[in-house]
């Protein structure tokens, strides 16, 4: 996708700052939030077992349920733990046609899941023994590896605490 340049992209740059200083609060004035938290993130998978085998067998992601779709008839409902009491869930949706992975407006860009330093380098170890490709470290990008499930899902292995971003805690 072509990246913006010259005037237009001083523009974005001054409407992001515009935004900032007009929503962005400083910490000790921020609200506390209204919930408790993500209970499962939901998203749509072309194969249930090619799924389950890639996040489960693979990434390690233990798989907790899997049943039938309350509001879709014969479609698979299935959840992993991704760790803090956090469910990454999927559907099926056999009969139906989906067109391939494409990032869009409402799509989801990447997911990102905090990992350790010693689950990094194993990560990393188990994309190049599989011949996944993957973006990170050998771009610049230190702590994160960029890569897509069987779906064409992004997903980021991030080597940082959940609450931090690049470096900085966002949350107490």
């Amino acid at each position: 996708m072509p990246q913006p340049e010259g005037q237009e992209l001083a523009d974005i740059r001054a409407r992001r700052e515009q935004l900032r200083q007009r929503y962005l609060r400083p910490e000790g004035q921020r609200p506390a939030t209204t919930v408790q938290g993500v209970h499962h993130l939901a998203l749509i998978c072309r194969d249930v077992e090619e799924t389950i085998r890639f996040y489960q067998e693979f990434l390690g992601f233990p798989l907790v349920e899997l049943v039938e779709n309350r509001d879709y008839v014969g479609s698979s409902h299935f959840f992993f733990d991704i760790g803090n009491h956090n469910l990454l869930g999927f559907f099926d949706f056999p009969g139906h046609d989906h067109p391939p992975f494409s990032e869009t407006i409402g799509g989801v860009q990447h997911l990102a899941i905090s990992i350790s330093a010693d689950q990094f380098d194993a990560a990393k170890k188990k994309l190049e023994q599989a011949g996944i490709d993957y973006l990170g470290p050998d771009r610049g990008v230190l702590d994160s590896m960029y890569f897509r499930d069987p779906n064409g899902i992004g997903l980021e292995l991030y080597r940082e605490e959940l609450g931090i971003f690049d470096g900085r805690q966002l949350l107490a």
